[in-house]
């Protein structure tokens, strides 16, 4: 059994959780659990199983995962479809590009704007940590339903939706 300050049964201090908890506790339960969520996939970095376990870094797999779900483009919009600005961008595909993980093309109406896209080599590299990672999570929820897991799936989608608006929301007020 994980250690007690792991699990849902326990409060975010410790204690045991009330019969009927109200919504301060149940939002000191969630934060606690997000914490715990957050320490446990850098420990383990979701990495996957197998060979490939931990062979990607989170800024790798998510900039090649959105080169390959929208296409080829610039750096500012990947950087703006990530949340992230221009320069984490340029930083972080830098050694995709000297891997040979990412092409930088020249854009096919403009050709002095740059353009990237992932390369065959980066396919398939991508295609190898998105199975590792999928037996991962085959693993981690094994004895689940399918249904606990789209509701899991759901709603984790929507609590992610919810932290990147208000992040945008946060940048526009800085941007002012």
């Amino acid at each position: 059994m994980p250690p007690q300050d792991m699990t849902t049964a326990a409060s975010p201090s410790g204690g045991a959780v009330p019969e009927h908890p109200g919504p301060e506790h149940l939002l000191d339960s969630l934060q606690h659990q997000v914490a715990v969520f957050a320490r446990r996939a850098e420990q383990t970095r979701l990495g996957g199983v197998g060979q490939v376990r931990n062979s990607m870094d989170r800024a790798a797999y998510l900039l090649l995962n959105r080169l390959d779900r929208e296409g080829p483009m610039g750096v500012k919009a990947l950087a703006a479809g990530m949340g992230i600005d221009s320069s984490t961008v340029t930083r972080q595909v830098a050694p995709l590009v000297d891997t040979g993980l990412v092409k930088r093309t020249s854009h096919p109406e403009d050709g002095r704007a740059v353009v990237l896209q992932l390369s065959p080599r980066g396919q398939a590299r991508l295609n190898e940590v998105r199975a590792s990672r999928r037996e991962l999570m085959s693993q981690v929820t094994d004895g689940w339903s399918d249904e606990e897991r789209d509701t899991f799936c759901a709603l984790l989608t929507r609590f992610n939706a919810s932290l990147a608006a208000r992040q945008a929301a946060y940048q526009s007020t800085q941007s002012d």
